[in-house]
């Protein structure tokens, strides 16, 4: 059975915002607006996606 993944694209700067939000974007592995990534589906990988996703574009 192969893993279910979640892709994550920054659609907006996080330029000047909380410490804590640029955290988690860099946690994400996401470093530019544009930028598209896949990770796995984890509780902890949606906390983190729900904590900054003013800033995301979510794909299942």
């Amino acid at each position: 059975m192969a893993a279910k993944t979640v892709t994550v694209t920054l659609l907006k700067s996080f330029y000047g915002r909380l410490p804590s939000h640029r955290a988690t974007v860099t946690g994400l592995g996401l470093k530019k607006i544009n930028h598209t990534v896949t990770l796995e589906d984890t509780p902890e990988v949606r906390g983190m996606i729900n904590k900054i996703a003013y800033l995301l574009k979510v794909e299942d």
